[in-house]
């Protein structure tokens, strides 16, 4: 691309420079859930069909939209530029602090703050706050020209720290602190093989088929091939396995989130303040210790996601599918969705504030396939 040509694409709105698809993305995202919800309400039996298809607890209609959405993302990382990212200790300790002490400890406040008369539903959302996120993010930061080799390595660091530190943090959010506050206290009953199988599949099966789409189709054809002709032809299926999860998801619980708007509506709350605080003070983290926009951006959205797919597992396990908790979780992606795909456009507003990077070799290829800015 040429200088004029750079700075024209610079200066020209967001929604401007991304692909049709991407253009539209909170549109056909609004439809996904509206045609969860509504098939999930309007067709009798549909949710409990639904959560019958499962594998060894997980639900397999949910497991195979994340699955398809994931793969395209992970088959674009170039897996030889990791070794690079690992050693950035200024976005490895931020994302450490901001994923493992930060948020969990915000979730409880807000929960706390506004929901002290609602104790299944402040449990609930203490879940989603423990759950740091490691499947949808991959679609945000891509979406948002974030560092994809950067968002792979923070996502596997979180998957291990999600089988390490999540039961721990369980007992001591609900158990501990609340005792030592003179608060109501929670009893959390999840192993560990529980969370380590949610890790593996929504994480552990598109990471090792990305990254042996990428090293045998480099193999095979050349670099250039595989980022020119075969990035473009698997890329949308990101963004159909996106709509296509939000669509079931959204079935489940149709009738339960139809049927409690008030509920609904209280639960939302805490959560829209907490996506705000955490995504806009992870931005101002990673501006604060120099980390370029596409590393920043990782940074800000690894750190507001949230594992909803293990929330919801850990939340119905323990304490039932038609419970406070359950729902509290499926209200999680509810608001996490819309308000993340809008940082998705403030994000690309704002990178013109933070450093950009040093260009590197080769193209680099958005999520419908087409040349990034």
């Amino acid at each position: 691309m040429s200088p004029e040509a750079a700075t024209a694409a610079a200066t020209a709105p967001v929604a401007g420079r991304l692909p049709f698809l991407d253009r539209f993305l909170a549109v056909w995202i609004l439809i996904a859930m509206a045609a969860g919800l509504g098939l999930g309400r309007l067709v009798p039996g549909l949710g409990d069909a639904l959560a019958k298809v499962t594998v060894t607890g997980v639900s397999l209609p949910i497991a195979l939209g994340l699955l398809v959405m994931m793969y395209p993302v992970l088959a674009k990382v170039r897996y030889d530029r990791l070794g690079t990212v690992t050693r950035d200790r200024r976005l490895l300790i931020p994302s450490l602090v901001l994923n493992w002490i930060a948020g969990p400890a915000l979730m409880f406040a807000l929960a706390w703050v506004f929901l002290p008369d609602l104790p299944e539903y402040r449990t609930g959302l203490i879940i989603v706050g423990l759950a740091r996120c490691i499947a949808m993010v991959v679609i945000w930061n891509d979406l948002a020209c974030g560092d994809r080799e950067a968002a792979a390595v923070l996502v596997a660091l979180n998957s291990v720290f999600q089988v390490v530190a999540f039961a721990a943090l369980g007992w001591f959010y609900l158990s501990v602190l609340p005792g030592r506050l003179g608060l109501e206290q929670t009893a959390l009953n999840v192993s560990v093989w529980e969370i380590a199988r949610s890790v593996l599949i929504f994480l552990g099966i598109p990471l090792l088929t990305g990254f042996l789409t990428r090293r045998l189709g480099e193999k095979a054809r050349g670099r250039t091939w595989y980022e020119t002709k075969l990035i473009p032809r698997i890329g949308p299926f990101a963004l159909y396995g996106l709509l296509f999860t939000i669509v079931v998801l959204f079935a489940l619980q149709g009738d339960a989130i139809t049927s409690k708007p008030l509920d609904v509506a209280r639960i939302a709350l805490p959560l829209l303040v907490y996506f705000a605080v955490m995504w806009a003070g992870s931005m101002a983290a990673g501006r604060a210790v120099g980390l370029d926009y596409p590393k920043a951006t990782t940074l800000a959205f690894t750190a507001a996601g949230n594992n909803f797919e293990l929330a919801i597992a850990v939340a119905i396990a323990t304490f039932g599918a038609t419970s406070g908790q359950a729902l509290a979780g499926v209200v999680g992606p509810l608001i996490e969705v819309p308000v993340l795909i809008g940082l998705v456009y403030v994000a690309l507003a704002a990178r013109r504030f933070f450093p950009q990077p040093a260009p590197t070799a080769g193209p680099a290829v958005s999520p419908e396939g087409s040349a990034r800015v």
